[in-house]
């Protein structure tokens, strides 16, 4: 069965974006060394999940970045991976796309996904694409996260994890530590087995 990853930079204290939706303080950490991390983990999947607002920003930038001459090595092999894969967009406004290996889908998103997770193939990863990711979080589809945590506290912003109806149980299985100070912490979901049936 295929996994579905959240892979998301996160601040300290929890937040992925700034109030006004600022990704500065994240770029401002990134090294080579955690580009070659990025490319390493996007390479165990094939698929790559996205929302509206980050399919767009990222439909723009990739396909420039794979042309670009000043393209650094590990970035260059990034681009590659991100133009090649499959793109899943899940949206209800966007009815056509220009970014080559992109599939819209409108339908509902529990049926796709648990579909998509039975098919053969590699892992699928998600972006960015917050609103997205809180339905992911909300219907119990993902199955591991990716969280880069920067040195940075940031005060006020979007969270990742808002209020929900159910825990979240998580098992770390693996931590990365860079030069720049940030981590990468790899949690399991933990299924809870004891969990208690409506009635």
């Amino acid at each position: 069965m295929r996994k579905l990853i959240v892979s998301m930079n996160l601040s300290i204290d929890g937040y992925l974006s700034g109030p006004d939706c600022e990704l500065d303080w994240h770029f401002e950490c990134w090294t080579k060394e955690m580009g070659d991390a990025l490319c390493s983990e996007l390479a165990k999947a094939d698929t790559i999940l996205l929302g509206r607002v980050t399919y767009t920003a990222m439909s723009e930038y990739w396909p420039l970045k794979a042309a670009d001459p000043s393209c650094r090595g590990e970035d260059f092999a990034f681009a590659n991976m991100m133009n090649s894969y499959s793109k899943i967009v899940f949206s209800k406004t966007i009815h056509s796309t220009l970014w080559n290996n992109t599939k819209l889908i409108h339908g509902n998103l529990v049926y796709e996904l648990k579909r998509m997770k039975q098919e053969r193939g590699k892992n699928i990863i998600v972006y960015g694409s917050s609103l997205l990711v809180d339905s992911l979080i909300k219907y119990e589809l993902v199955d591991e996260y990716q969280l880069w945590l920067h040195p940075v506290v940031l005060g006020k912003g979007t969270r990742l994890f808002k209020k929900f109806n159910h825990p979240l149980n998580l098992r770390i299985v693996k931590t990365e530590q860079f030069n720049s100070g940030v981590l990468l912490l790899h949690y399991e979901i933990q299924k809870n087995e004891n969990k208690k049936i409506k009635r």
